[in-house]
């Protein structure tokens, strides 16, 4: 599904037509294991289930695009979770991740989240340097946690952010549902795209009830546009229509 006339929804992924370009966000590689380590528990699926999702993106695009490979594939944040250290998990997965990846396209971007502080001893195991952001054409990818330079956006028409994990609750009856969900509004009148969590563990904050993450974000989102991600991609709805 269009979320704009380039920029494609596919599962969690965004895919940008013109420039061959696959984009997701806010995978918080070593989750598990930080709850864990708190008590909390939980078996460790959601790696092996986001690869999975990743596989089958990919499969899906290169049919439908007759692609062989992507020109660029671009994490917009926090690829990994713990903020002070790498943990075992951590090093294990992402490198898995990133070699992954690699059979893809020859240029992989790390746009460093609010999570990835000690990103660069694994992105250098493969070559790979985190940015602040990324700029495709008139595009601006940013993790969300902070407001770009005013010099940044000055050509930019659409401006891509993770970071919020935004989630729609729905309720039918007595039985509450959580669903991922993309993004789409303005800011500044810009055109502002908010890519659901790859966190499988975690469906994300409810926009409903949670106060808003990211300062791209206006405390009133009631014109933004959901595209609910569950059995399939639900066409747009206002939010204003789910309150």
């Amino acid at each position: 599904m269009n979320i704009t006339k380039d920029l494609q929804i596919h599962d969690l992924f965004l895919y940008s037509k013109q420039h061959n370009a696959l984009i997701f966000s806010d995978v918080h590689i070593g989750f598990e294991e930080s709850l864990n380590k708190q008590g909390i528990l939980i078996p460790r699926f959601q790696f092996k289930e986001i690869m999975q999702r990743l596989e089958s993106t990919f499969k899906e695009l290169t049919t439908k695009h007759k692609l062989k490979s992507f020109k660029s594939i671009i994490i917009n944040g926090d690829l990994k979770h713990e903020f002070g250290r790498i943990s075992e998990q951590e090093w294990r997965h992402t490198i898995k991740l990133l070699d992954f990846l690699a059979k893809h396209t020859d240029n992989i971007v790390l746009v460093r989240g609010n999570h990835d502080t000690i990103l660069g001893p694994i992105a250098k195991k493969r070559n790979v340097q985190p940015v602040d952001n990324h700029i495709l054409g008139n595009i601006l990818l940013t993790h969300g946690d902070n407001i770009p330079h005013e010099e940044l956006l000055k050509d930019i028409k659409t401006i891509i952010i993770g970071h919020e994990h935004p989630a729609i609750s729905l309720q039918e009856s007595s039985r509450v549902e959580t669903f991922k969900c993309f993004l789409k509004g303005t800011y500044k009148k810009k055109t502002l795209i908010v890519l659901p969590s790859c966190n499988i563990v975690t469906e994300g904050s409810n926009l409903l009830q949670h106060a808003r993450l990211s300062p791209l974000m206006p405390k009133n989102i009631d014109n933004f546009e959901a595209y609910i991600i569950a059995d399939r991609i639900y066409k747009p709805i206002k939010i204003k229509q789910l309150l």
